[in-house]
């Protein structure tokens, strides 16, 4: 492990470019979502189910997140968290917010662009989630090298959940985190409305997606 002991001079992952590529890919997801069209006909059988499973990942990810937040609302890279879901996986953040762009995906009805927005979430949570890893291994030194050890980085453990009788917790981080969700709900009706605008012909159709 190259360093074990706390550097109080490092500096915390730059957050603003994580966002700008997140950015990016919510961009190409409305080019897809306005400009393509499922290879499962609207209204089908099939292509209901995939809506009603991406519908339940974006529940799951709303909740995993706010859940999440309990616990490090306030206090990330302040205080070193190792209890509830952050005892099962170092980032629940990201990993919930990966479920989510699977789901987004799922209830545009393509299985295609649930398996791009997920990669793509993944690859962008992975490269933050190594970077943060470094701010807090110089932080935290020993502690946080024990806890990266027992915990997976991204893909969370059951098996290693613990949690603590009494925590405290941010009520604006909450708060922000919950308004934060709301945006991942909003998909539902605006790909509602996105296919009655393509269904009465007013949004032309460039590709299908599988």
């Amino acid at each position: 492990m190259a360093n074990v002991f706390p550097n109080p001079a490092l500096k915390a992952f730059d957050q603003r470019k994580r966002l700008i590529v997140v950015r990016i890919v919510a961009v190409v997801a409305i080019a897809l979502l306005l400009f393509g069209k499922p290879l499962l006909t609207e209204g089908s059988e099939g292509h209901e189910l995939i809506e009603q499973l991406g519908f339940i990942l974006i529940l799951i990810c709303v909740g995993g997140r706010l859940w999440s937040i309990l616990y490090v609302g306030g206090k990330k890279n302040d205080e070193l968290i190792s209890v509830g879901p952050f005892s099962m996986t170092q980032n629940p953040l990201y990993f919930f917010s990966t479920i989510g762009a699977v789901g987004i995906g799922l209830m545009f009805g393509s299985v295609l662009a649930a398996v791009a927005l997920g990669l793509a979430s993944y690859i962008v949570f992975r490269v933050t989630a190594r970077k943060e890893a470094d701010y807090l291994l110089g932080k935290f030194g020993i502690a946080y090298g024990a806890h990266a050890e027992r915990t997976p980085r991204f893909w969370p453990n059951p098996f290693l959940f613990r949690d603590q009788a009494e925590w405290q917790f941010s009520t604006h981080a909450l708060k922000r985190t919950f308004y934060d969700g709301l945006y991942f709900l909003a998909v539902f009706p605006a790909i509602e409305v996105i296919e009655y605008f393509r269904a009465s012909g007013i949004l032309p159709t460039l590709f299908t997606l599988y």
